[in-house]
């Protein structure tokens, strides 16, 4: 089996960031009214900027697929093109279509020639399940490279006019047109953007990393959907899909909304999170005092000591000044911020030979969590 190094890495923000004030105007008003969640949500966040694929007019920019092929670009030189690529394994929550996948139309944009490609579907773990099918790829000698990318493209998801028919229909039924919080709460959380990853078998590169093990966990047995699109959760928990539905009553229920179930996320998120972490340090012998930086994926700064605290009571405390989070800045990016956290570490010159960083994404969809131990070469 191969070693595999991360040599190189990149990311695509689009636009200028865009601050808390100016959030409701580039997604539109819903009923014409202010949300009274935003200000709720912002300050339990805590994020001061994010980025989205609209302009200033409204109009959007990029589609998911574009965001991802201008991060893979920004991977490549004259020492790696994208005709170098053996295979371009790509994981995001919001695909601009059910099919074809999202890394074929990443290598549409792309245009460089013939190889693999794998996409990998789920929420924020999909970016991870990504970078895992990459590193096995190489590990075991199939390719010699791989690009890995986690992306989103949120913003179109949660723009007003996506809401606005079930707004009318509960005006006809005389009921309180107000959008329920499980649908307007991600509406303050979710940021646009794309990173990439190039994986190879040899230390390439000015700070390359070496991927030492990836573990991947799932509670899924256990616990009912948290965050979903694409149906409607019913009160025994049970996921109605889309298709079930007539599409007379698709926009009545917003039925391709983004959506989260507050009271599962709160409840799950923490515990299952630092068991899982416990249970992949074990298993890899990684104890806290081995970690010189902490790379947590989290959706809201109201959860940060949270999953301190548990992190103590469970017996796998890691001190905060090892921890490194860019949520304020760029927002959440779902599939997309470890990818982008990694690279502003990266980036910032503050890694030395023999650092260890451990990288933590949770994804709530329904409980998935997914690690990945690196060593700076």
């Amino acid at each position: 089996m191969k070693e595999v190094y991360i040599t190189k890495i990149a990311k695509f923000l689009p636009n200028k960031p865009v601050s808390n004030d100016e959030m409701e105007s580039r997604l539109g008003i819903i009923n014409d009214k202010p949300s009274k969640a935003r200000r709720i949500v912002l300050r339990n966040n805590q994020i001061k900027t994010r980025y989205y694929a609209i302009d200033d007019a409204g109009k959007v920019t990029h589609n998911n697929a574009q965001l991802t092929k201008e991060a893979v670009e920004a991977l490549c030189d004259t020492n790696f093109k994208t005709s170098d690529i053996e295979l371009l394994s790509c994981g995001t929550s919001s695909p601009d279509q059910i099919l074809p996948s999202h890394a074929a139309m990443v290598h549409g944009f792309l245009k460089n020639g013939n190889m693999e490609i794998n996409s990998p579907s789920g929420a924020c773990c999909s970016g991870m399940n990504a970078l895992k099918y990459g590193y096995m790829s190489v590990k075991s000698d199939q390719t010699k490279n791989a690009v890995c990318t986690g992306s989103e493209r949120t913003s179109s998801w949660m723009k007003s006019d996506i809401f606005e028919t079930e707004i009318e229909h509960l005006k006809d039924l005389e009921e309180r047109p107000i959008l329920a919080f499980q649908k307007e709460f991600l509406r303050w959380m979710l940021s646009d953007g794309a990173g990439a990853i190039l994986l190879e078998d040899k230390p390439n590169g000015n700070t390359p990393l070496r991927i030492e093990w990836m573990e991947g966990y799932s509670y899924a047995f256990e616990i009912d959907a948290c965050m979903y699109a694409g149906g409607d959760k019913l009160e025994d928990g049970f996921l109605k899909p889309w298709s079930e539905y007539p599409s007379s009553v698709w926009g009545e229920k917003s039925l391709f909304a983004m959506k989260q179930d507050t009271r599962l996320l709160g409840k799950n998120i923490l515990v299952k999170g630092v068991e899982s972490l416990k249970n992949a340090m074990v298993k890899n012998n990684v104890k806290p005092e081995d970690v010189n930086y902490y790379l947590p994926h989290i959706s809201s700064y109201y959860f940060k000591e949270g999953l301190y605290k548990e992190m103590k009571e469970q017996g796998v405390e890691i001190p905060w000044e090892n921890w490194f989070i860019n949520l304020d800045k760029v927002g959440n990016i779902g599939a997309g911020s470890i990818y982008i956290m990694l690279e502003e570490l990266v980036h910032s010159g503050k890694l030395k030979k023999g650092d260890t960083i451990l990288l933590s994404v949770p994804e709530s969809a329904r409980f998935s969590y997914t690690y990945a131990f690196l060593t700076v070469c």
